[in-house]
This record gives C-alpha cells, sequence and structure tokens, in this order.
C-alpha cells in the first residue's frame, strides 16, 4: 500500500480516537502508538511546550532526550520557526541533537491550540529521505486535531 493509502486510511482512526478525549497527554500516548504501528516508523513522539524548552511526551520507540531548549535541534527549530521541518539526512542539518545515532532523517510538526504551539510531533527513521511532502500534508493534519 502506497504511503498516501496509509494515511488516508489513518485519519478517521485518529479522529475516532482523539475525538471525545479532552486529555492531551491521552491523545498524544494513543496518537503516537497509532502512527507508530501503522506506518512503521522507528520513533514517533511528541515533545510538550513547558517554558522555553521542549520536555518529552509520550513516544514510541527507544529512549529519547528528555529536554531540548527553544531553538535547538529540529525540534526546537520547529518551534522557533513555527512551522514543519522536513529533514532528509539530519546529519546535513546544523545543531541536530543526536539522541540516537541510528535516527537518519525526521520530520518535526508543530501542534497548535489556537496561535499558541503547545507540543510538537517528532518521528524518526532509520533510513535517508524518509519524509516528503505527503508526510507533512497528511502529519498536519493530524496534529491539528
Amino acid at each position: 500500500m502506497k504511503k498516501e493509502e496509509k494515511y488516508r486510511e489513518l485519519l478517521p482512526k485518529v479522529r475516532a480516537l482523539v475525538g471525545g478525549e479532552t486529555d492531551r497527554i491521552a491523545n498524544m500516548a494513543n496518537v503516537a502508538a497509532l502512527l507508530h504501528l501503522e506506518m512503521g516508523f522507528w520513533w514517533t513522539g511528541f515533545y510538550r511546550v513547558e517554558g522555553q524548552e521542549l520536555v518529552l511526551g509520550p513516544f514510541q520507540g527507544p529512549v529519547a532526550c528528555t529536554r531540548i531548549p527553544f531553538g535547538r535541534g529540529v525540534c526546537g527549530t520547529a518551534w522557533r520557526e513555527r512551522k514543519t521541518i522536513v529533514v532528509p539526512d539530519v546529519e546535513q542539518f546544523p545543531g541536530h541533537i543526536a539522541c540516537s545515532s541510528e535516527s537518519r532523517s525526521e520530520i518535526v510538526v508543530p501542534v497548535w491550540q489556537g496561535d499558541e504551539i503547545v507540543a510538537v510531533l517528532d518521528i524518526d527513521s532509520r533510513e535517508l529521505g524518509t519524509f516528503d511532502e505527503t508526510d507533512r500534508h497528511y502529519l498536519e493534519q493530524i496534529a491539528a486535531l
């Protein structure tokens, strides 16, 4: 099945999971688990905005960095620039924070509440060039839910 088809099938599942639940951490946990399982990503999770840093939230995959300062690494940069960042090769990203040497490509999507970013969705792959505009399109929709 093509990536886009997988995402199209995934969207209603995410809507059903988060539709009636108001607890943000419960929703992050279920979304991370569903994305990780259905898409086969290597690391899938959220970092929550706490003051001037991102703090590790619900995730699936190997252990991760616990805190990331504003503007640092891919996650902190996506937060600072207020936009999704797709990184085909993390070794080429200035200031990349290597929580794991196995991470090769990454996408980070801001999670908005009104005009404020409250978290970022971070997904890593052990392959180069995993993420593209299709991922950006659908993951932004999922983060908006």
